[in-house]
C-alpha cells in the first residue's frame, strides 16, 4: 500500500509523541511535552501507512516570511523509503500555501536538507526589528533560533539551514 501524507489529527498525537521521543533519547532531535503536541497538532502532517502513523513532520510560523521545520521523524523500519522528502516536501508546500518566503531548520541531517535546497547559515537571518519582537516569544525553537545564551546548555550542537521559497 502506499504512503500518503495529510494534515495530523489529535487522535495522531501518541504515534507522534512515540516517533519524537524514538529520534530524542539519542539526541538526534528535541523531546516535546504530550500538552505541546496537542496545543501544535495543527503544525503538523503525518505519513500513513495502513492506517498507521509511520512519519511527521511539523511547519512552525515565526514571521511574517519566516518559518521553521520541525519534527521531522520517519520510523526506524520505514527509513530509506523516501518517506522523510515526502513529508518535508509537504511542509514546504505548505509554507509557500501561506505566504512564506524562507524556511530554515535547525539539524544534524544537512545532507537530507540540502537535498532539498536548503543551504547551511550563519547567526539569525531576520532584521533588528523582527528580531527584538522575536524575542517575546515563550517558544524554546524560537530560543534556539535566535541563538540565545538561554538555551545554550540544552542546544544539541546541530546545523542551521535556510531555503528560500
Amino acid at each position: 500500500m502506499s504512503v500518503q501524507i495529510r494534515p495530523a489529527h489529535t487522535s495522531d498525537v501518541k504515534a507522534i509523541r512515540t516517533l519524537i521521543d524514538t529520534h530524542a533519547i539519542p539526541g538526534r532531535m528535541l523531546g516535546k511535552e504530550t500538552v505541546t503536541l496537542y496545543e501544535s497538532v495543527q503544525e503538523f502532517s503525518v505519513a500513513i501507512e495502513n492506517e498507521k502513523v509511520i512519519g511527521c513532520a511539523a511547519l512552525h510560523i515565526l514571521w511574517e516570511d519566516l518559518a521553521e521545520v520541525r519534527s521531522v521523524a520517519v520510523a526506524l523500519d520505514h527509513q530509506r523509503q523516501g518517506i522523510g522528502h515526502k513529508l518535508l516536501e509537504s511542509v514546504i508546500e505548505r509554507a509557500r500555501a501561506l505566504g512564506v518566503t524562507r524556511i530554515f531548520c535547525l539539524t544534524f541531517e544537512t545532507e537530507f536538507f540540502g537535498s532539498h535546497g536548503f543551504e547551511v547559515i550563519q547567526g539569525t537571518p531576520v532584521d533588528p526589528d523582527v528580531y527584538a519582537e522575536l524575542l517575546r516569544s515563550y517558544d524554546q525553537g524560537v530560543a534556539e533560533f535566535l541563538d540565545l545564551e538561554s538555551v545554550k546548555p540544552n542546544t544539541l550542537g546541530n546545523t542551521r539551514m535556510l531555503k528560500l521559497l
